[in-house]
């Protein structure tokens, strides 16, 4: 742990050993999700006083009343790509930055995305269980859904759609996505809205960012337009999903299945989705392999340094007053 008391850190969640060790081996870290009275902590100006970095992760964030105690605090590293666990209001009008691991995690997302699909198209689970319950030796397994050929939405076409989109087409399918703007220069459909996206698509993947914009909004009027043999996937914000309603579409048949690797409430996931034979669930753990993760904590840090040095943010998002 460095001497220098003036690069103090409060950490809001766990990040990985490798991280950590670098952190604590060049800064002053506190873990407030160690504490026993974090409020404590918090309300102690002489700890506070000293903090001026804070690194959290995109699933956890940062609540903007830990800020307020936070008087000297000029960052918010994050460790992933979301950033609705923070307020970017409040984090622009005190002039602190906000950071992520952006460009780190688009491939392994959009791996999992069409893994999600071809899983839950194909019924691998199930095919799985089939095999190994011995079911195999007294009945024949059961059609599952062609994915080559056919028609794919992408709600939101940022970097990891457009990684989506692309592996799409090494399968021949038909490319739609919708976002706020279109971009001309994409050699797929636009749609001018989210219910002509859900319209024409067999599988809808959601890929836009989280956040109070997006909250709720893939809901029942999405299911209704989709076609009954469609396909949700869900790599993005489980809060942009109105899970109650995804669980009546399914329920009652208005979409065929859903793959999900995110939910409304982590880690609880409704027994109601558990329950159900077409859904293939995943932990949130659509980035989770050793390559990215050793990038998102050498971004991470790279950028915690940088602040430190007072040099350029390597990967600062944009922070608008709203």
């Amino acid at each position: 742990m460095t001497t220098e008391t003036s690069k103090e850190i409060l950490l809001i969640a766990p990040v990985m050993d490798t991280l950590m060790n670098r952190l604590e081996t060049h800064f002053v870290v506190h873990r407030l999700y160690e504490m026993a009275d974090p409020s404590t902590f918090l309300r102690s100006r002489t700890q506070t006083a000293r903090i001026q970095a804070v690194v959290t992760r995109g699933d956890i964030g940062v609540q903007t009343s830990v800020l307020e105690f936070l008087d000297h605090v000029g960052i918010i590293a994050i460790f992933g790509v979301g950033t609705d666990g923070v307020d970017l209001a409040y984090a622009h009008k005190r002039g602190i930055a906000v950071t992520i691991t952006s460009g780190a995690l688009t491939e392994d997302v959009a791996d999992m995305a069409l893994g999600l699909l071809l899983a839950t198209a194909r019924q691998l689970c199930l095919g799985d269980r089939f095999v190994r319950e011995g079911r195999w030796l007294s009945q024949a397994p059961g059609l599952a859904t062609q994915v080559s050929g056919k028609r794919i939405g992408i709600f939101g076409m940022g970097n990891i759609g457009r990684a989506i989109a692309r592996r799409a087409g090494g399968f021949g399918m038909q490319i739609s996505y919708a976002d706020r703007y279109q971009d001309h220069a994409l050699p797929y459909i636009y749609a001018p809205d989210l219910l002509s996206l859900a319209r024409q698509s067999d599988f809808f993947v959601i890929a836009v960012a989280g956040g109070k914009d997006s909250a709720g909004i893939v809901n029942r009027a999405v299911f209704s337009a989709l076609p009954n043999h469609a396909i949700v996937i869900n790599i993005a914000r489980g809060s942009i999903v109105n899970e109650a309603d995804l669980i009546e579409a399914l329920q009652n048949g208005e979409i065929a299945a859903a793959g999900l690797d995110v939910y409304a409430n982590e880690p609880q996931v409704p027994p109601a989705l558990i329950a159900l034979e077409n859904v293939v669930l995943q932990p949130h753990v659509a980035s989770a392999t050793h390559e990215t993760r050793q990038k998102m904590s050498e971004i991470v840090f790279a950028n915690v340094t940088a602040f430190f040095n007072q040099q350029p943010l390597p990967n600062a998002v944009e922070l608008c007053p709203k």
